[in-house]
């Protein structure tokens, strides 16, 4: 569904309006393909797949074995010959093998034919060697595993503005290829739909974490506790939903002076309601007491949403100013966390998401005190991580990127502008586009991704 706060969108869809959009070189911004609701153990009905393996790989087996029960429909060479018309809806290459200069041109000799059939809003993924695999075998392979990056960055920002599609890569180990199955239905499916020109790398040491088996039935967090900081408005109303989609229970904690639009998200997503201020000390013991006054439960989902911003030039940049946002963003979390562990109230196998920021990858003038505090949670998930892998459990970051909300639609239309369009989609996130990411880290079949940080943001302009 386009938004109705990007006018464009509409327009150059429209069949008096696109062809003034085109004559006047305006961005043309195509409506991204997203999926509502939990997900099915048939994700990829009706979706057209085309795979292959280089030679050697270790994951194309698997992959297409996923891919197919969630419900692919796997092309053949001879399809594509006997029907002109056929789409592709999801095209993967297993590169894992690809460990000498001369395999790199397979990277162009699959997907270079393919351009001309790609369904709108397609996606394309490449499973590439582990960096650390091949820099072991040879700085040939490393050359060629590193190589892929820049394919998948560049393909990306063709086909983006082109037909709305994505380009993504997983970084396979080989002992990683059984935990498969959260990241190729995030990357193939439309929860990814405002994701690309990505590399997340699988972890060989957590796929026992992560379930080989296809799930049955929908709503893989029932039974599970969610909690959801700054969860009243925004993305942290959209996660909560959407975790609920899934079938968790949800904490929603907002400040107090939120507390109406708290309690009547928390009733209509059937979840709980607690106002508190994070930053404030007693914040920490105040969760901890909630969840033991609610015998048997744990934290098996913990999204640290909440975050505030102060924007001002760093001459201009109060003492008050600087600690207010570092209170709320940085310490906030790190004090829950310590809290927590202490009481051993975080459930074995938890997942946990930190909102951090484009803001924070790439700076942005005014922010010096919101970029500092959201690229520290980048270095703060790489860290944790090792701690909670003794209990299976994980820890990862979303950055998003210029999302469609009642506070950007406040800023000056010239700024608003250049957020929307300098992205390979031309076109801002939807708050459910952040949530689509947090769902698939909080889901028990991404346990072997852990320590990493996902941009949500079209693959902005800004940043690697």
């Amino acid at each position: 569904m386009a938004s109705n706060s990007d006018p464009l969108i509409g327009l150059a869809a429209g069949r008096l309006t696109g062809p003034l959009v085109r004559a006047l070189g305006l961005p043309r911004p195509r409506v991204l393909r997203r999926e509502a609701g939990p997900y099915g153990s048939d994700e990829l009905r009706g979706r057209q797949l085309v795979l292959t393996a280089m030679p050697g790989g270790h994951a194309g087996e698997a992959a297409r074995s996923l891919l197919q029960a969630l419900g692919a429909r796997l092309l053949m060479e001879t399809d594509l010959a006997a029907d002109a018309s056929a789409r592709v809806d999801i095209a993967v290459l297993d590169a894992t093998g690809c460990r000498e200069l001369a395999s790199l041109a397979q990277l162009r000799s699959f997907f270079a034919p393919l351009l001309r059939r790609l369904a709108p809003c397609a996606k394309l993924l490449l499973l590439a060697p582990c960096p650390l695999e091949a820099a072991r075998v040879s700085p040939e392979a490393a050359a060629a595993a590193q190589g892929i990056d820049g394919f998948v960055r560049s393909l990306a920002k063709e086909l983006g503005r082109s037909h709305a599609a994505t380009v993504n890569a997983l970084q396979v180990p080989v002992a990683a290829a059984s935990a498969l199955l959260g990241p190729l239905r995030f990357f193939c499916s439309a929860r990814s739909a405002y994701v690309s020109g990505r590399i997340l790398r699988l972890d060989a040491g957590q796929a026992l974490y992560a379930s080989p088996e296809l799930p049955s039935v929908p709503g893989r967090l029932r039974e599970r506790l969610a909690v959801v900081t700054g969860a009243a408005r925004g993305l942290g109303a959209a996660t909560a939903a959407r975790l609920a989609e899934e079938g968790a229970r949800v904490l929603c904690i907002d400040v107090p002076s939120a507390e109406p639009h708290l309690r009547e998200l928390a009733r209509r997503i059937q979840g709980d309601a607690l106002a508190l201020d994070i930053s404030s000390a007693a914040a920490p013991a105040a969760l901890c007491d909630w969840l033991r006054q609610h015998p048997g439960l744990a934290v098996d989902v913990l999204v640290h949403n909440a975050g505030i911003t102060r924007d001002r030039s760093l001459f201009k940049m109060s003492e008050a100013e600087w600690k207010q946002v570092m209170a709320v963003n940085l310490q906030a979390i790190l004090a829950i966390d310590a809290a927590l562990d202490q009481a051993d109230l975080l459930a074995p196998g938890a997942r946990e998401i930190c909102l951090s920021s484009i803001s924070g990858i790439a700076g942005n003038a005014g922010q010096t005190n919101y970029a500092t505090s959201k690229s520290a949670l980048i270095g703060y998930v790489a860290a944790r991580s090792a701690v909670l892998a003794s209990r299976g459990a994980t820890v990862n970051a979303v950055a998003p990127g210029f999302i469609e909300t009642d506070m950007t639609r406040q800023v000056p239309w010239l700024i608003r502008e250049a957020g929307r369009r300098l992205n390979a989609l031309s076109q801002g996130g939807q708050p459910r586009d952040v949530a689509e990411a947090v769902a698939f880290l909080a889901l028990p079949e991404s346990g072997a991704v852990r320590g990493q940080t996902l941009r949500v943001c079209g693959q902005a302009l800004m940043g690697a």
